[in-house]
């Protein structure tokens, strides 16, 4: 396989409209081109208003004091995200919310391959009484996950890739045949670059960390 791989995203956000509401949570998983977990990354962000509906991501106003901004994180999730496939359970969705919000700091989001996980799970999960994360993860067998966190569905998504990737039909159906191509145009796709910056990552659990991009 080309080097680069898949960068499976999601984010948690202040609302459904990528124009109106703001990001709130972001997780990534980066896996290589055999799907190995490489490196994970998740951090709140301060969305600079309402976090929204909080009986769904269960993210308060207190959890987000403190967090980083989103321009913040960008340079890190810039070199994050750069030459890779990007992947989510409904990943338009996803990537219309980290479109929007580097819209925002004037910074286009190129158009790299995209690989949905709810559209495999269509055709290798017929079986699923739905095609929410948490349905396809149950069919699939793959255990439990902190559903609606960032880092948790964003590793959700990484298993149910990781399925469709060995089921039978896989190969036949956008597996590793038809996936190499998408690889290879991911790490053909210029992204841009920003000014080094240091931002503090604030994770759920309170613990914070540094980041040096």
């Amino acid at each position: 396989m080309p080097r680069g791989g898949f960068a499976v995203v999601d984010v948690e956000a202040t609302g459904r409209s990528p124009w109106r509401h703001r990001v709130v949570e972001v997780g990534v998983v980066l896996l290589d081109g055999a799907l190995r977990t490489e490196r994970e990354f998740t951090s709140l962000v301060d969305p600079a208003g309402p976090v929204g509906p909080t009986h769904v991501h269960r993210i308060t106003q207190q959890d987000v004091a403190g967090a980083p901004r989103f321009r913040e994180l960008a340079p890190f999730l810039l070199e994050l995200l750069a030459g890779r496939v990007l992947v989510g359970h409904h990943v338009s969705c996803d990537r219309a919310f980290l479109e929007r919000e580097f819209a925002r700091i004037h910074v286009p989001l190129p158009p790299v391959p995209l690989l949905c996980t709810m559209r495999l799970a269509r055709r290798h999960l017929p079986e699923a009484t739905g095609f929410g994360l948490a349905a396809c993860v149950a069919a699939a067998g793959l255990g439990g996950f902190t559903a609606h966190t960032a880092l948790g569905d964003a590793r959700a998504a990484a298993g149910l890739l990781r399925y469709c990737w060995g089921e039978p039909s896989g190969a036949a159906k956008g597996g590793p045949v038809d996936w190499a191509d998408s690889l290879r145009q991911a790490a053909a796709v210029p992204w841009p670059r920003l000014g080094r910056c240091r931002a503090v990552a604030l994770g759920r659990a309170g613990g914070h960390r540094e980041l040096r991009a």
